[in-house]
């Protein structure tokens, strides 16, 4: 029945499953970034998936993959809530510590003198501030606090089934790619109205593109976020060491860099009176930070994956804008399928090589030697036959 149907009703059935598709992606608009996530982590531990399967049955290596991925994400996270902990708790302690062996009273007339003192100086500004005054503010402020403490606990609560129930459909979608993932690959192939061939492209390049923003620009981005943190600790800051791990982390995933804020605070500290250290840091962070990018890029970041900074840097805030902390990875994802679409368009209409805005496919690129123990490799040697030597063969009469 359906190999009769007429040039005019495929049109319309090609009609109807864009509709289909368009309506599918609206239906589920809430839980996209749950399943692009779920997607993503899916493709970093498929082949966990398929070794253990190579012993294992469907169920075990599945759940062996889920609590390996469940690990992986849940130790580096604790760990970075309790150096958070840890380090806010040294703060408080700093801090009870300096009020103390501190005379508030004293302190906060020399800051309201000083503060009048500014006021002052501005032109067309008649302020002057008082300790009742002052003390109104804070209170007010203070009510507006907990106010918003009390929304912010209600919708928490309220939120608490939201929370299970994502992470429900999470694992089940996690699961679902997990062990269909050739078959969910085959249907996007066989949807794809380009053919194989040009899917086969886009998959590579999202699947390289992950792979790097995942697991290259994480391990960059956490060893450049570690030595800018150790340059501030040298130079003479010695608070708050961890949450300047954290936070030079987190902007290391992006081009502009942790420089945004080392260099600025070198120049500060260079300026307030700790010259050595403020040099130190801001020539740290151009010699060394950088460098670890120079150095670590070409064996965690394909040239497949590779976009022009200024792409990667309008990605990156383009995702975090439209998908929050998520668009780290998914902005340079929806980059390279932008860019890929154009590199395909050239090829087709204007006969350009794809790897004029793409790179280098990444089939072509030469696989890397599996580096083996050397006890494995006189194993390999002595069970992998030897060619017989020409010399050898018995001289034909």
């Amino acid at each position: 029945m359906l190999a009769e149907f007429s040039p005019t009703q495929k049109r319309a059935l090609a009609v109807l499953t864009i509709i289909a598709l368009a309506f599918g992606a609206y239906f589920l608009r809430t839980y996209l970034i749950l399943i692009a996530v779920a997607a993503v982590l899916a493709y970093l531990f498929t082949p966990l998936y398929n070794r253990v399967h190579t012993k294992l049955n469907v169920g075990l290596s599945a759940t062996v993959t889920l609590l390996a991925a469940i690990a992986t994400v849940a130790i580096p996270l604790s760990g970075v809530v309790f150096l958070a902990v840890l380090q806010i708790s040294q703060m408080v302690t700093g801090i009870s510590h300096w009020v103390q062996n501190t005379d508030l009273t004293a302190l906060g007339h020399r800051l309201l003198a000083s503060v009048n003192d500014v006021l002052s100086r501005v032109p067309f500004v008649d302020t002057t501030l008082t300790a009742q005054s002052v003390r109104e503010t804070i209170a007010r402020v203070g009510q507006n606090v907990g106010e918003l403490a009390l929304h912010v606990a209600r919708d928490s609560v309220g939120s608490l089934a939201t929370i299970v129930t994502s992470a429900i459909i999470f694992l089940y979608v996690f699961l679902a790619l997990i062990v269909n993932g050739p078959k969910v690959l085959e249907l996007f192939r066989d949807l794809n109205p380009l053919g194989h061939e040009v899917s086969d492209i886009y998959l590579a390049k999202v699947g390289a593109m992950v792979g790097a923003t995942v697991r290259g620009q994480f391990i960059i981005a956490v060893c450049q976020g570690m030595a800018g943190a150790v340059s501030i600790y040298i130079a003479g800051v010695h608070d708050a060491f961890f949450m300047f791990v954290i936070f030079l982390t987190a902007l290391s995933f992006i081009p502009l860099g942790s420089g945004i804020v080392t260099i600025p605070l070198g120049i500060g500290m260079a300026l307030f009176g700790n010259v050595i250290g403020g040099v130190f840091v801001v020539v740290f962070h151009i010699v060394v930070v950088t460098s670890i990018d120079n150095v670590l890029r070409p064996f965690l970041v394909p040239k497949s994956a590779h976009l022009n900074p200024a792409l990667m840097l309008l990605a990156v805030f383009a995702g975090l804008g439209m998908f929050g902390f998520w668009g780290i990875v998914l902005g340079p994802v929806l980059m390279i399928i932008i860019v890929t679409t154009i590199s395909v368009y050239l090829a087709v209409y204007k006969d350009a090589p794809l790897d004029t805005l793409l790179g280098p496919d990444p089939s072509d690129e030469p696989k890397k030697p599996k580096w083996r123990w050397p006890w494995q490799r006189v194993k390999q040697s002595a069970t992998t036959p030897t060619s017989p030597d020409p010399t050898d063969q018995p001289a034909q009469t």
